[in-house]
């Protein structure tokens, strides 16, 4: 017999809460883990048969409504702390559907997924921790979606990194939760700003961590709420280690398209190979039409485009003829936590649909990556974005600061414009 504890870092959470539920109520340990409880399912009890062999029907009990919480609570690394908590949570009635442990010397901070009475609040919860030996307990609602055990995550966000590399921002926030993502590029932004450096290994700050961008720069994760673990840091870092080794990519994805005027377009993913391509557009498009998008000297345009094309900030869509020659781009860019998406469209090709075709493409993509809303900067007199905007039937929110136009759409399900719907479909059919 061989011990296995070295190659499944699971094991010793698993043994934890195995020997947790030893001292538990009866209840949680005779519960199977696969089978969600019946109170969840409004499933009927089993008949039972009377006397005479014949069977009679028992009355249903009220179905209990529940919550799933996210629990997390720091206790002493020593034997029998983490019992004591689980038979606290079992006397209200509180089932732990998964557990994580993240060890930090004398103490283990122990992450809970909940599935707890919906009478039974916030303050009790952690009120019953707290007399069990818990501290620093942090609690949030959950949602199916934090039913995935944690491997199983881990290892599709791996695949999301592997197949593209505009992921690793969205990966790392799914990984680590509500946080603000923030890349700077090793010779700086467009603001000439350079960023700290940062070693290979990264640095971990308590609730901020700083990882070393594949190309050089920086990643910052920060996390107000909650300190980071270093078990989260080497999740992290990880992924931010395969990304470098697989190296600048860009997904193959194009779609061909006929323009209401009957010229043929292609619209595909955009990287940084085509900053060539970009400046060369930028060339062809008259002042008006640069400092709308720019907001600031024509002349400074083409240095925002390495910056633009980098997956590292979003995502970006190309627009070219049959011959090959970009015409419009597209971008999608993870502004901390918020997200941005901003249009440029040739002088000659513009007012043919195109700035809203890459608009509802965009729009798409923010709403499959999870964002709640996307925001575009222009100028009021930019009537062409204003009406892609528009044209979007999302719910719009206009702020204007010192002439700067700030347009906010809401990304309900409901209500999406044709572009986005036309893309949901190829990207389903793809």
């Amino acid at each position: 017999m061989t011990d296995d504890t070295h190659c499944d870092p699971e094991r010793p959470a698993r043994r934890r809460l195995r020997d947790a539920l030893e001292f538990a109520a009866p209840w949680l340990t005779r519960r199977h883990d696969h089978v969600p409880p019946g109170s969840d399912t409004d499933a009927r009890p089993p008949s039972a048969t009377g006397p005479a062999g014949q069977k009679s029907e028992l009355p249903a009990p009220a179905a209990e409504s529940s919550t799933l919480w996210r629990m997390r609570t720091t206790v002493k690394d020593e034997p029998g702390s983490l019992a004591a908590l689980c038979a606290a949570l079992a006397a209200h009635r509180v089932d732990i559907l998964s557990l994580q442990t993240h060890p930090l010397g004398e103490d283990t901070v122990d992450e809970f997924l909940l599935r707890a009475p919906g009478t039974l609040t916030t303050a009790e919860v952690t009120g019953t921790v707290a007399q069990a030996g818990g501290t620093d307990t942090w609690i949030e609602r959950a949602d199916a979606h934090d039913l995935v055990d944690a491997p199983t995550r881990v290892l599709g966000l791996a695949t999301r990194t592997a197949l593209d590399p505009a992921e690793l921002p969205l990966a790392l926030r799914q990984l680590l939760g509500r946080c603000t993502i923030r890349s700077l590029p090793a010779t700086g932004g467009p603001g000439g700003r350079k960023p700290e450096h940062v070693p290979v290994e990264g640095v971990l700050e308590d609730t901020v961590m700083r990882l070393r961008a594949p190309e050089g720069g920086v990643i910052t994760v920060e996390r107000p709420y909650l300190p980071f673990t270093p078990t989260e840091f080497a999740r992290a870092r990880a992924l931010v280690e395969l990304d470098a080794r697989l190296g600048p990519r860009v997904p193959p994805q194009f779609d061909v398209l006929t323009l209401p005027q009957g010229d043929d377009i292609t619209v595909r993913r955009a990287g940084a190979g085509d900053v060539k391509a970009a400046k060369a557009m930028h060339a062809r498009c008259s002042p008006r039409t640069l400092g709308l998008r720019y907001h600031g000297p024509v002349g400074d345009a083409d240095r925002y485009l390495t910056h633009l094309l980098s997956p590292r900030h979003g995502r970006t869509l190309a627009v070219q003829t049959p011959s090959g020659r970009v015409i419009a781009l597209g971008h999608l860019l993870w502004d901390g936590d918020e997200t941005e998406v901003a249009l440029l469209v040739e002088d000659e090709w513009q007012r043919r649909g195109i700035g809203g075709e890459l608009l509802g493409r965009l729009v798409a993509m923010a709403r499959e990556a999870g964002c709640a809303s996307v925001y575009a900067v222009t100028q009021a007199s930019n009537t062409g974005m204003v009406a892609a905007m528009r044209g979007l039937g999302l719910p719009l929110d206009y702020q204007i600061e010192e002439g700067t136009l700030v347009i906010t759409a809401r990304l309900e399900r409901a209500g999406a414009g044709a572009a986005s719907d036309r893309y949901e479909r190829q990207a389903a059919h793809d």
